[in-house]
């Protein structure tokens, strides 16, 4: 059931390209809220609930990984992942100048630029993943493929 609400960058673009989505809000102070708070004022499992982290790579190029919010993003798989020596996470300073999103409400769709996105492989286990819908308080919850399709991302293994 969709809410009335403004739409984000990363609904439009979904919408623009057909692809199926469910919002979901979660209360909040308008302040970012911690991911596996998240999945449970959402009634959702962790491990199906996907955080959005942005990183450099030693070549000075952006990429945007996804894994599940109780887990931690593993740089050496991550740099693997997308043929980079090394990965950085950027400084939450970076974030709104260059993706267009806060943190807390960071979606992989719908960035300012489309970056190389990569999904946690955990998540083909699950019919719908939720991920941030392009602001805090707000959740899209999607399958996997779609998410791939939205983003041309593909899985790779990023955690430890």
């Amino acid at each position: 059931m969709r809410q009335k609400q403004e739409k984000t960058n990363a609904m439009r673009l979904l919408d623009r390209a057909g692809i199926g989505y469910e919002v979901q809000s979660y209360p909040h102070d308008g302040e970012a809220v911690d991911g596996i708070e998240v999945a449970r004022l959402l009634g959702q499992d962790p491990a199906s609930v996907f955080k959005t982290l942005v990183a450099r790579g030693a070549g000075r190029n952006y990429y945007v990984f996804d894994i599940p919010v109780a887990q931690e993003l593993d740089l050496k798989k991550a740099a693997r992942a997308v043929g980079e020596k090394a990965v950085a996470l950027v400084h939450v300073k970076e974030l709104f100048p260059l993706t267009g999103y806060v943190r807390g409400g960071c979606s992989p769709v719908g960035m300012k630029k489309r970056f190389p996105t990569v999904l946690d492989a955990s998540a083909a286990q699950w019919p719908r993943i939720a991920v941030s819908g392009g602001r805090i308080g707000c959740q899209l919850l999607l399958a996997p493929e779609d998410l791939l399709r939205a983003t041309a991302g593909h899985y790779a293994d990023l955690t430890r």
